[in-house]
């Protein structure tokens, strides 16, 4: 007796898989675009362990009464969909996830209606991990001896409102060439095993005077006054273009969506040429205690500043202690945490075989990892204590 081929699935399972057919016949053809996180994007944790996705995307037409949204992080094995509480606004989702620490990790969003999709998108490198805003002059941009790449392929660089891996130049600072900040992320994440955002803005030649928030007042100008003007009085102001553009990238990454911002500045106010554009280091205390705080208060949380000692010319000119000690001082003060002593890298470490105040390819390499033996501790420290970031 021949038996009858079996089916492979059960009766309820075909009726389902119809009806759902049946109802797929009628949705639109509806696309969705995710708008965050972007390629790339590294998110600020915080927690240790934990951090919030914040989710956005535009639909080509309005959604259909009824629909929900779901989202899963792919992190090399398939991983279950979770139904989000978004808000559904026409064209418009925007939700929140919980996800791990971690990546660089898929995301997938859909939306559907009566259990049936109808609009997906994803993002290929999603990272919850840590975030810095990093300010200053000429050493915390992009003016070293040669560019710089990450070798952990989790360093990520913001660029306007997109994200890219982080090699040299660092979009948003000045220059064209080298900088710390790949070698500097490449330690953090040997250590914490997260992927790293650098958010740059530093400017080459820059005087605190010039980061000063607009109509701040100073006697005397800096070196280059292109950012500062003269009242009629005689008195001297910032313009505040410097100030205006670090407080908008830190506006654009939000409340604690950054874990701190390091300032490497004092070069230009320290022993100038013309002894008139040197700032005394009472006043560069005041002014750089202005700019954090005023920072602080524009957007809105009391996010920590490290600051460096940095006042090296050339040798023969490798520190300047009234600039050094104003620097120190918001340490002891805690106004700020402690950034390294770049004064201390010369030599080989310094560019034109140790005769120019930028860094050579191995100075850049080294400022990096001075950098993270100052941040690193910290940020264990704070996850010990399991702050909310």
């Amino acid at each position: 007796m021949v038996s009858k081929p079996k089916l492979p699935y059960t009766m309820a399972f075909w009726v389902f898989a119809i009806t759902v057919l049946w109802q797929a016949r009628d949705l639109p053809a509806i696309e969705l675009k995710l708008i965050s996180p972007s390629d790339y994007q590294v998110v600020q944790r915080s927690t240790r362990d934990r951090g919030t996705l914040r989710i956005v995307g535009q639909l080509t037409q309005n959604a259909m009464e009824g629909s929900f949204v779901e989202a899963r992080l792919l992190t090399g094995a398939d991983a279950v969909w979770k139904r989000l509480d978004a808000i559904i606004s026409e064209r418009v989702i925007s939700a929140s996830m919980d996800v791990p620490a971690g990546g660089w990790n898929r995301l997938e969003v859909r939306i559907s209606n009566n259990q049936v999709e109808y609009a997906r998108d994803s993002v290929e490198h999603v990272g919850i991990g840590e975030v810095f805003v990093i300010a200053g002059q000429s050493n915390s941009a992009n003016h070293g001896e040669q560019k710089q790449t990450p070798n952990s392929g989790r360093v990520a660089s913001l660029n306007d409102t997109t994200w890219q891996i982080a090699n040299d130049p660092q979009p948003g600072a000045s220059g064209t060439s080298g900088s710390f900040m790949p070698s500097f992320g490449d330690a953090l994440v040997e250590k914490l095993n997260v992927p790293v955002g650098l958010v740059a803005c530093g400017i080459g030649a820059t005087s605190v005077r010039e980061w000063l928030p607009r109509g701040s007042s100073f006697p005397n100008p800096p070196t280059l006054v292109g950012r500062v003007e003269q009242s009629p009085s005689g008195e001297w102001t910032s313009k505040g273009d410097a100030f205006n553009v670090l407080v908008a990238k830190m506006k654009v990454l939000g409340p604690h969506g950054y874990r701190a911002v390091l300032w490497h500045q004092g070069e230009s106010d320290a022993n100038q040429k013309d002894p008139t554009r040197t700032l005394p280091g009472n006043l560069y205390r005041q002014y750089l205690e202005k700019i954090i705080l005023e920072s602080r208060h524009a957007v809105g949380w009391e996010m920590p500043w490290f600051v460096a000692q940095a006042t090296y010319h050339i040798p023969g000119d490798e520190e300047w202690p009234d600039i050094r000690e104003a620097q120190a001082s918001l340490w002891k003060d805690n106004i700020a945490l402690q950034g390294p002593d770049t004064d201390a890298l010369k030599g080989e470490l310094r560019e034109r075989n140790g005769r120019g105040v930028h860094f050579s390819e191995t100075g850049l390499r080294v400022h990096g990892k001075k950098w993270a033996d100052k941040v690193l501790p910290w940020i264990i420290e704070q996850n010990a204590l399991k702050t909310r970031f």
